[in-house]
């Protein structure tokens, strides 16, 4: 079976498109198109994915919202610069382009209705409007909490499970299905940057059944639509690990990162076994199994070697470093970085795996102090702290969160109590925007290293205020 990358779309590819990207990577394009959507207040999960999708010809017009941030990107041109087609001309083109004709009950049937769903699936919080938008069910209505960054959802009321939210005989999987499945991983990866995982896991539970039951009763008329959901839902399934696995919930976290695993080992997609043995071999460094770490890392990496994405190998190179400082092992670990080091150095490529859209620069700094940390080498556990919390986009909270909490702990244990306590200040007003046990639990442990400070003017602000926000919470 090939993989999922390997399959392409009989359209032209869109080369005014491809131009008009000019030497950035498909990946910093996608981060291009994000900031500008914030410019004028609209909501895209953009990825690199996406961007190669548009490159492809596989999108040959965008949807409305995609629309309005192009044109504010480039003034004074039209789609039809942009090498798009005009939007009456291919309504409906999804299923026409996969050749098959969308079944009856399929409720997705224009462009601008996938839109509207995919907006309802930001705005309501997540799970049975996914639902909605996989042609399963009715959609509740979407009256949630506004939040700062315009996203309307309400994380205090659960989803309960009901009976439209399985498949019960089998049907037809189309375009519309499988572009819901990957939308909503998007969604989930995109709140989780901007809010933590705590709020998000309960309700990110039920897309990912869904998914499932869409395999176990779809049938598809193209290998490459199987090829795609199996993808979809194995990714999904590692999206909502990550949502476990950062809200503390290990042997959750566990389950769908298992599950994720043998979703890539039953289709052949070595991308996506790659991706879940590096979840694993996270869940095992924090889960203080070092050497499972290294060994989930290394399997990881023998995955990762058909594709042709140095940044990837970085990563899980990264990951066995992480597992080698766990265990203690100083020269296993500077060998593992200096080898990720030297892979990241290559820079991007057009193969990289779109989830990998969150490592840069920041997180390299960032993985690297975690290991110096374990380590005990606190002054260069600092250095790398700062590195990462200085280069990291503020726009996503939850990892500007994540790295100044690190260099926080860092710094209480480098002998640097007051810019410790400083730092951790900072971190509590991110917190007031985000909601991630991950950052919580090392400030905590940030908090009790500076407890024999807590006279010194400095600290006991931070202190104070940290033992306030436990007691509320």
């Amino acid at each position: 079976m090939t993989s999922p990358s390997a399959h392409r779309r009989s359209t032209d590819p869109n080369m005014r498109f491809r131009r008009l990207r000019g030497p950035r990577s498909p990946g910093e394009f996608a981060a291009a198109v994000r900031r500008a959507a914030r410019e004028i207040g609209e909501q895209v999960a953009c990825d690199a994915r996406y961007i190669g999708r548009v490159e492809a010809g596989e999108i040959r017009c965008p949807n409305y919202a995609y629309e309005r941030v192009f044109l504010h990107m480039f003034p004074g041109l039209a789609l039809a610069d942009l090498g798009f087609s005009a939007r009456e001309t291919v309504r409906g083109r999804g299923a026409r382009v996969e050749g098959v004709t969308p079944p009856a009950h399929t409720t997705i049937h224009s462009d601008e209705e996938s839109d509207v769903l995919r907006r309802a699936f930001m705005t309501s919080g997540t799970a049975t409007v996914a639902a909605a938008s996989l042609g399963l069910g009715s959609a509740p209505s979407a009256s949630g909490t506004p939040s700062t960054y315009g996203i309307t959802y309400d994380l205090r009321r659960p989803f309960a499970a009901s009976p439209s939210a399985s498949v019960p005989s089998p049907r037809r999987i189309g375009e519309a299905e499988v572009g819901a499945v990957e939308d909503a991983v998007r969604s989930i990866r995109l709140l989780d940057d901007r809010h933590g995982a705590d709020g998000l896991y309960q309700r990110a539970a039920q897309p990912l059944r869904t998914a499932y039951a869409l395999l176990d009763t779809g049938t598809t008329a193209r290998r490459s639509m199987a090829e795609r959901l199996h993808a979809g839902a194995g990714e999904l399934a590692l999206s909502v690990g990550w949502l476990a696995h950062d809200s503390g919930r290990f042997d959750d976290a566990r389950s769908h990162y298992t599950e994720a695993l043998a979703t890539a080992r039953v289709c052949g997609d070595p991308a996506l076994e790659a991706h879940a043995f590096s979840n694993s071999a996270f869940l095992a460094r924090d889960t203080g199994r070092p050497r499972e770490a290294v060994r989930a890392a290394q399997a990881g990496q023998r995955a990762a070697a058909q594709a042709a994405s140095p940044r990837l190998l970085s990563l899980l190179t990264l990951r066995e470093a992480g597992g080698w400082a766990g265990s203690g092992d100083r020269a296993g670990c500077e060998q593992a970085l200096a080898r990720a080091q030297s892979l990241f150095a290559r820079g991007p490529a057009h193969a990289d795996p779109e989830w990998m859209s969150f490592f840069g620069e920041a997180e390299l700094e960032g993985l690297e102090a975690q290991c110096w940390s374990a380590l005990g080498d606190w002054p260069r556990a600092v250095r790398h702290a700062r590195r990462a919390a200085d280069l990291q986009d503020p726009h996503f909270v939850r990892n500007l969160a994540l790295y100044s909490a690190e260099l926080a702990d860092d710094l209480a244990h480098a002998g640097a109590p007051d810019e410790a306590a400083a730092v951790g200040l900072q971190v509590l007003d991110l917190l007031a925007e985000v909601q991630s046990s991950r950052v919580q639990t090392m400030l905590t442990g940030t908090a009790r290293t500076l407890l024999p400070h807590h006279r010194s003017p400095s600290v006991a602000p931070f202190l104070a205020r940290h033992a306030a926000a436990r007691i509320s919470a």
